[in-house]
Order: C-alpha cells, then structure tokens, then sequence
C-alpha cells in the first residue's frame, strides 16, 4: 500500500513539473500519425516500366491504356451490360435508329476545361451528329441498331489524348506512326511508362535487361518462370476465344459434316479452359445448351468414313496458325492424322487470303452482336467465308430488337445454330500472363 501511494505521488509530482514538455509530446506524436496517414502518400511516388509487344498507332493503343486516360458515353460492366458514364441516361425516340444522350454534370478535361457536347468528339461514318444544348448530343444512324450504346462505351477524347481519366499523359514518343513509349502520371505524381517493342521475344530481352519492370499480356511465361526473382501472375481471359475458322467455300470444308468430323477428332479439354461459343461465358447473351462436340475421334473416324474417297482425295490439310499458337496447331494436326487426315502446318502473322482452316484468337465483342464476323454480306471481316440465310437474319433481328429479352432469346438461338452448322470450332479460353519483379 505504502510503495503504491509512493508511485502515485511520484507520478503526479513529475507530470505537474514536466506537463508542458508532455503536451509538446502528445501533439507532436498526433501530428505525426497525420502526416504518415495522410501526408507520405504524397512523397511516396511510384514508378512502374511497363512492356508490352505490338505495333500500336495513337488511335489504336490497348484499350485497358485508353479507360486510365479518358471515358465513354457509357461503360459495360462484365456481363456486357451497359451503365452510365459521361451520360447519365440515354433514350431513342425511333427504335434504334437515333440515340440520344444527356451528359454529366461537373465534369472537366484533363486541362480543367468544362466537359460539353461541343468539345466531345466521336467520328463515325454515315452518322449525323447533332449537339442541340451543351448537355446533350445525339446521333442519328442510317439503319436502326440497338449495340449502339456499347459502342459508345470506347473513351473519348478533347484532343490528341486528353481525357477525363485519372492518368494523364505526360509525354509520347512516336517513330514515324508508331507509338515506341508512352508516360502516365496522376494527381499523386505516380508514373506508368509503357513501353512498346515489336515482338515478344524483344520483349522478352528488353525485361533481362532491365528495361522494363513488367511484362503484360503475353501467352508464354518462359523463362521468367523459373526465375526466383520474378512473379507471375495467370489470368484467363474469357473475353477471348482461341478459334479454328474453317474457309467454308473450300470444297472440303464446304461439307458440314466434314467440319463437324474434325471437331470431334480434337481434344480440347488438354488445352485449357473449355469455350464453346463465339459469346463470352459472362455475357447477358450467352448460351450453355449448344452442342459441344465432345473429343469423340471414333465419331469423327465413322463420319470421315462415310465421306467418298473422292472427296478427301488423299490430299493433306493446310492448317494456318498465328505464331503464338504454333503448338496448338501441332496438337490439332497430331488429333487430325489419329482418325485418317493428314494435316500440313503453315505459320502466318496475318489472315492469309487462302487457307482451309486457321488458328487465331478471336475478340468477343463486348455486345453479343456478331454481325460483321458471320453475316453473309461482311466480306472483309468474314473469315470463314461463311453464308447461311438463317443466321444472317438472326444477325439482323439481334442489331434491330430494342426489348431485351427477345434480344436475348435472339442470340441464344444464334449461339444454337452456329454451332450446329460449326463453320468454326471454339476451343478455349487463352491464359495471359503477367511477369512483374518482385
């Protein structure tokens, strides 16, 4: 008792005499927290090197680029749901054929000039553009199309690369049309520079040498995955479809059967995540119940047995394949030549203007609208060279009905058809991965 009553006294005794020394420490220490909770951040800058392997011009750079930058109209989420973005809401008076949206308030340029219909920028042929007050901008088309929304979800820009984003662009370096670098900063003084090679493997060397800090998008992680000092990060992109088209205009591959024949004879489950459809798996428009040609090469060896002798004519298939996909097409090709086909491999950077079947990645577009890859009419963009009148007006139907749900029972049926006719086999979803240091 008597040692507690000491302490007491003790304390009181130095606090009274050392008070204001103690209140000079407390507030400092408090001032302190503040600056670490909300000054550091300002003084701790970040700076990331970022590769990336591929040609890019100004108006074409990596769309995930584009969304730091600037915004759309809109935006989709996921699914492929269009939201509110630069415009609040949007109506159409006509069913689709003149789209009609009302802007943000209080939004600014990256230059802190005031976001108007006058200063925003979309170009698109065949479409007349009118801004009748500075909050609304509208857009007439010539045929009525419902994706309209969607594809005024592409950022927009005042000039050059100014946007609305959160990341600026502090400089660019061009040679001749090609974007070679590009630097991003934010408010907190942060910077992204991107650096942009013609190839993976130049990619790859400029990360040995320290050029760049990170490498995105690549589908070959070697040899930084066995590197100790390197992660590597996996993600499967589902808005991609690794995709073997078949030119249905040549004779041997103008025979459904045939076609459906060599996508039984594949085993795709030993190549990766399963895709079935042109639609992305999270889309609004997707649909499960279509035929999914199971690896069956039995099936595929009845079917090519039933086919004349003739008609196969011991000729081998020329099989084209993007580089990237080379070993993909070794294990088609291996697949093909187990039930009778004996498969030739052509390796090809671009579309080549002849083939029989080729092996590339396929885009799924963020709206279940396929009408430019599989409609009759699309000459140009048609790889398969495909033509089936049913599916041309499920196309047209899709691009016109504004009710979602008929929309939707619209595409379900496009997904059912397609796949029956399989003028191209859907193999699976690509891995892309991201080499970083740790």
């Amino acid at each position: 008792m008597i040692n507690l009553r000491y302490i007491l006294r003790l304390t009181f005794t130095y606090i009274s005499r050392f008070k204001g020394f103690l209140t000079v420490g407390v507030l400092l220490g408090i001032l302190t927290f503040f600056v670490a909770r909300f000054a550091l951040p300002f003084f701790m800058i970040e700076t990331e090197k970022i590769g990336i392997a591929g040609r890019y011009h100004t108006d074409n750079l990596p769309e995930f680029i584009l969304t730091m930058i600037s915004d759309g109209l809109t935006k989709t989420d996921i699914s492929g749901t269009v939201e509110p973005s630069l415009a609040t809401s949007w109506e159409t008076p006509d069913r689709g054929k003149t789209w009609i949206f009302y802007l943000k308030e209080g939004v600014s340029w990256q230059d802190g000039s005031p976001l108007t219909s006058d200063n925003l920028t979309y170009e698109f042929s065949d479409v007349k553009i009118d801004r009748p007050n500075d909050m609304t901008i509208s857009f007439e088309l010539v045929n009525s199309f419902t994706p309209f929304p969607s594809i005024v979800s592409k950022p927009t820009f005042r000039k050059g690369l100014l946007g609305t984003g959160k990341w600026k662009v502090k400089k660019i370096t061009v040679v001749g049309s090609i974007v070679q670098e590009l630097i991003l900063t934010n408010d907190l003084g942060n910077k992204k520079i991107f650096k942009f090679y013609p190839t993976f493997d130049r990619t790859r060397l400029a990360y040995k040498l320290g050029e760049i800090d990170k490498i995105i998008d690549t589908l070959d992680p070697s040899p930084f995955n066995v590197w100790k000092t390197t992660n590597i990060e996996e993600i499967i992109s589902e808005n991609r479809v690794v995709t073997l088209f078949f030119n249905t205009e040549d004779i041997l591959f103008s025979d459904k059967s045939f076609r459906q024949a060599l996508t039984y004879a594949i085993d795709k489950k030993i190549l990766g995540e399963r895709a079935i459809s042109p639609i992305s798996p999270n889309s609004w428009g997707y649909n499960s119940q279509v035929k999914q040609y199971a690896y069956d090469p039995e099936k595929a060896k009845e079917i090519i047995d039933d086919l004349s002798s003739e008609f196969l004519e011991n000729q081998p298939i020329k099989l084209v394949s993007s580089p990237a996909l080379l070993s993909v097409a070794e294990t088609i090709a291996n697949n093909w030549e187990t039930v009778g086909i004996e498969t030739v491999i052509q390796v090809s950077s671009i579309i080549p203007d002849k083939f029989q079947a080729f092996l590339s990645i396929y885009d799924v577009p963020k709206d279940p609208d396929q009408y430019s890859i599989w409609h009759s009419t699309q000459i140009s963009t048609n790889i398969s060279h495909y033509s089936n009148p049913r599916i041309d007006k499920l196309l047209e139907d899709g691009r016109s009905e504004l009710d979602f749900e008929e929309r939707r029972k619209i595409y379900l049926d496009f997904q059912r058809f397609l796949l029956e006719d399989s003028p191209a086999t859907f193999l699976y979803h690509p891995i892309y991965y991201t080499i970083s240091r740790k």
